[in-house]
């Protein structure tokens, strides 16, 4: 959808109501606390309220959007800003492009990739699955690199077509106790968590992938040369390398607390990105998720 076309039909208040009541409420209005079908306009504070319980709701309630006060018109160009561009946008951008202030900006982005990352776990990477840690961030001075680091661990995992190409991709950042180094526990979790039981996971030679055979799975380890064999876990590299370029090139480094959310992001893009409409589909996400607040974001 091109930007004239969002504007269009999402360029007023009034449609973007429209259709956050018709995505909410598809078949007319049911009251969030009783579930009664029959309402009163309240017009005048633009609220419906229920016959049964008398409860007043507005089309926003409960959502991310829950009590705002950014115009609904300003949302939807944010949802619109999200879901078209790989790169990303930053809340310094979005600020400058939507015309709040950097706070109500980042807020905005940030309630938006926890919609993202809450509709993703609601399914599991299968058959083929490349598995691989990435380390994120700048280690302290003197520190070490890549595996033993204190930077932030990230699991990444790529399922395959049958075809070897990608198809759709989980990340998670590890945050194993203080002084604790990733083991097979961890991995064990992660893969519970992301991959369904049965599929093939390809892994390179580290031993806490050793015990995936026990829980279920098919493991296919072999030691990485990038040289003699560059196609092993090739997919999952190339992610790694887009993710980090990302992260980078948009937003110009990120701190650990907030890394997920931005993981959560890219990979609702790309695990979408054949979609017609990634815009619509996000809105969906947002009209039917649970609110969470500021403080939530940044406990």
């Amino acid at each position: 959808m091109t930007l004239i076309e969002f504007n269009e039909k999402y360029g007023t208040e009034a449609q973007c109501t429209q259709h956050l009541y018709d995505t909410r409420w598809p078949e007319g209005f049911v009251c969030p606390r009783c579930f009664h079908n029959e309402h009163f306009d309240v017009k005048s504070r633009e609220l419906y309220q229920c016959k049964s319980c008398k409860y007043q709701a507005s089309v926003t309630a409960g959502t991310i959007m829950d009590k705002t006060r950014t115009p609904l018109k300003k949302w939807f160009l944010a949802f619109y800003l999200m879901s078209q561009d790989k790169r990303g946008i930053s809340a310094l951008s979005l600020k400058g492009k939507i015309g709040v202030s950097y706070n109500t900006a980042w807020t905005m982005c940030q309630k938006i990739r926890h919609v993202m990352g809450e509709r993703d776990k609601s399914y599991q990477l299968g058959g083929t699955v490349e598995l691989d840690e990435a380390f994120f961030g700048a280690p302290t001075e003197g520190g070490k690199r890549g595996r033993g680091t204190d930077k932030t661990v990230v699991f990444v995992s790529i399922s395959l077509t049958e075809e070897g190409k990608p198809q759709y991709a989980k990340m998670k950042v590890v945050k194993p106790e203080a002084n604790e180094a990733v083991d097979s526990e961890i991995v064990k979790k992660f893969a519970d968590e992301s991959i369904a039981k049965g599929s093939n996971i390809r892994t390179d030679g580290l031993n806490i992938y050793n015990k995936l055979p026990e829980n279920g799975y098919n493991h296919e380890p072999k030691e990485y040369d990038p040289i003699n064999q560059p196609e092993h876990l090739h997919w999952t590299h190339i992610i790694i390398s887009n993710v980090k370029a990302l992260i980078q090139g948009t937003f110009h480094g990120l701190e650990s607390l907030h890394l997920q959310r931005y993981l959560n992001e890219f990979c609702y893009r790309f695990n979408r990105r054949w979609l017609k409409s990634v815009f619509t589909n996000l809105v969906s996400a947002c009209a039917l998720s649970n609110k969470i607040t500021y403080h939530e974001l940044i406990g």
